[in-house]
């Protein structure tokens, strides 16, 4: 028996398994299933935005919320962490809006699609099957790239979503910027290990950058006692006994910065003492103008200083002396400049990442520097200046 019209064209194309007579579905997806996830993620989107109105309240010191329990919240949040709420915010608004717009076509599409396979299946000809056929495959590629560009769309939006970490050089240049008494300190004593070392071939660089190394401990010194977030550890230890790892960390710097700055302090102090008797004696000459006495001040200032500073560089510290006292001058200056790069050392391990447990062994080496060497050794330039300042 002849086939029918209506069974031709069925059996001469592609199976007629699947979405209906076109054997394939041209616009697979769940638009139930994606407007589902948009409202998921628009409901998040607006509980984050709340969430960051609040830290902003916060953060901003609102008069709500005062007191020493603020102070401590506030201090304890990341300085990054409203950025990144805001911009977590943004991207989820932005992923719910770009699925909403992708549920409406693939709403679109799916009707289409339904449209283009029941006309597969009523066709009663190759011809109107093969038609059905061809639109639904220009229907699948089209929905093909409409897919892809929304995903490619939510990538981006994931990426913005969560904060990449920072490289090596960002984050040493945010903890600069974070804490700029801290960078001091860690500079202080890098370049002062650096100065004892030039100081072995070269003294008088040694000494020049150990002076810029003195200043810089100085500015750190005020820089931390400016700061109430670093007296705090401090107040609590000696008033409340609160003796925590935050309490030694910044005692040890805070007395790290005062002894690294005595040398230059005190060979300033006596270059100035120096310069004004100089200023003075030639401006009581007669017929003295009233800028007489500069140049003769800043030549007896520049020349006391950097005598007063090259005497005080050559002390040695009185355990060091007397536990190497059968060792050469030599032997003492190198394990001077070894004990000053253990400073460096904890100062250039402070920028590579946020362990606590080195965090606490740099704490305890510098202690152990200061109560070994430091200490005794200024102890000793202070005994050194004074009989320069009685000469």
């Amino acid at each position: 028996m002849a086939d029918s019209p209506r069974s031709g064209p069925a059996t001469a194309g592609a199976p007629a398994a699947g979405h209906g007579g076109l054997g394939f579905d041209p616009a697979p997806g769940s638009p139930d299933a994606v407007r589902a996830l948009a409202k998921k993620l628009r409901s998040s989107a607006d509980s984050l935005a709340e969430t960051s109105r609040v830290i902003d309240a916060l953060v901003s010191h609102s008069s709500a919320w005062q007191g020493e329990a603020a102070t401590a919240f506030r201090a304890s949040l990341s300085r990054e962490l409203p950025r990144h709420l805001h911009a977590a915010h943004t991207s989820l608004a932005e992923a719910a809006r770009r699925l909403t717009g992708w549920h409406d076509t693939l709403t679109a599409h799916r009707a289409l699609a339904d449209g283009y396979a029941a006309r597969a299946s009523a066709a009663t000809t190759e011809e109107a099957l093969t038609d059905a056929r061809r639109l639904a495959h220009e229907l699948a590629s089209e929905h093909s790239a409409a897919a892809r560009r929304v995903a490619d769309t939510l990538t981006a939006t994931a990426e913005r979503l969560a904060p990449k970490e920072p490289g090596v050089l960002e984050s040493v240049w945010n903890k600069i910027v974070d804490d700029p008494a801290d960078a001091l300190s860690n500079a202080a004593a890098i370049l002062g290990a650096a100065g004892a070392a030039v100081a072995l071939f070269c003294p008088p660089a040694g000494m020049a950058v150990m002076l810029v190394a003195g200043g810089l401990s100085l500015a750190a010194l005020a820089s931390h006692l400016a700061d109430p977030g670093f007296r705090k550890p401090l107040a609590d230890g000696f008033t409340r006994g609160k003796f925590d790892a935050a309490f030694w960390k910044n005692s040890v710097t805070l007395l790290g910065d005062g002894l690294g700055a005595v040398p230059g302090v005190a060979a300033v102090a006596s270059g100035a003492r120096a310069g004004t008797i100089a200023a003075r004696a030639a401006m009581a000459a007669p017929e003295a103008g009233a800028l007489a006495g500069v140049s003769p001040g800043a030549n007896a200032f520049a020349r006391t200083t950097w005598n007063t500073a090259d005497e005080l560089r050559k002390v040695e510290s009185p355990l060091t002396a007397w536990a190497l006292r059968s060792s050469t001058p030599e032997v003492r200056e190198r394990v001077g400049v070894a004990v000053a790069a253990t400073g460096a050392a904890t100062a250039t391990a402070d920028y590579t990442g946020d362990d606590k447990a080195v965090d606490r062994g740099s704490t305890a080496v510098d202690g152990t520097r200061l109560v070994l060497e430091d200490g005794p050794t200024t102890a000793a330039r202070s005994a050194r200046l004074w009989t320069l300042v009685r000469t």
